[in-house]
């Protein structure tokens, strides 16, 4: 194959990332499912998402299931070929186009009888943003620290996924430091209200029926899940939490962040991220 064409092929094959990103760096780690709670918590926490997802999902009887869908749209945007990406961007559309009323209780700013669409690029960016903080939060504080730098490089990113996910450029924070920003002013402000619905996702993603045998995972995942939210959140939604269990939380991040460098990557890594790196280098030689 020639050179040109080489170089074509791999870009395809790259898709919107490709090697040396620090979104292929961050997103291919199998660790960010400890932060898919605080995620779907963090969500929910917007009452607009709250009713969408109250109407159109069956969080109750399958409270992960809305996370690994995320999950399985998420990688394949992020790891898979220009096509393959494309493909679950358009998806994605299609899903949301059909998730639409309006509220049936209030939640901050937000009446009774407010109407919402799943496609809002408001909604659409405050469910990108949980994504792009847990996953720093979880890089950082189970994998490796970030420098500001390797943050700033990692957002920068992230404006291509919000694109995908149907937010326009403009309607993103232009900088990190603005993304910070809007991160404060959203959880502190009165866009993010407990509602009956966010209590109920809480419940159903803290106590989701599983046999007996895996309770000590689900409470490992849990620890994760309440220890990461933001302070007031956890207080307001009157999840338990003190310096005992801090301390628990900290020393189980310290083993499981000795242990990680030890484990071979196809039990540490997502598996389409493995895939996109062969695929690179099959497509490059």
């Amino acid at each position: 194959m020639a050179s040109g064409s080489g170089s074509l092929a791999a870009m395809g094959a790259a898709g919107l990332f490709g090697p040396g990103t620090m979104t292929w760096r961050i997103n291919r780690e199998g660790v960010l499912l400890l932060g898919g709670g605080r995620a779907l918590v963090l969500q929910v926490a917007h009452p607009l998402v709250a009713a969408g997802v109250a109407t159109f999902s069956n969080y109750r009887e399958d409270p992960w299931g809305r996370l690994y869908r995320t999950l399985d749209t998420t990688t394949a945007i992020v790891f898979g070929d220009s096509d393959t990406s494309a493909e679950a961007s358009a998806r994605l559309e299609r899903i949301h186009s059909r998730v639409r009323g309006t509220t049936e209780e209030p939640g901050g700013r937000f009446p009774a009888g407010t109407p919402y669409e799943a496609n809002d690029p408001e909604l659409l960016m405050w469910v990108h943003a949980t994504l792009v903080d847990t996953s720093i939060t979880v890089y950082d504080r189970y994998v490796a620290r970030l420098s500001i730098d390797e943050r700033r490089r990692y957002y920068e990113e992230q404006k291509l996924l919000g694109e995908a996910f149907g937010v326009p450029r403009e309607r993103q924070p232009d900088t990190y430091a603005d993304f910070n920003d809007y991160m404060y002013e959203m959880l502190g402000g009165d866009s993010i209200a407990v509602t009956g619905a966010l209590r109920d996702v809480v419940d159903a993603t803290l106590r989701p029926p599983m046999p007996f045998v895996a309770k000590p995972l689900v409470e490992a995942m849990n620890l994760a899940t309440v220890g990461m939210l933001p302070a007031q959140l956890r207080d307001e939604l009157g999840l338990p939490w003190g310096p005992n269990r801090e301390r628990l939380l900290a020393a189980s991040r310290l083993m499981l962040r000795g242990a990680l460098p030890l484990l071979p990557r196809l039990l540490r890594e997502f598996p389409p991220a493995r895939s996109a790196d062969k695929r690179v280098r099959m497509a490059a030689a």
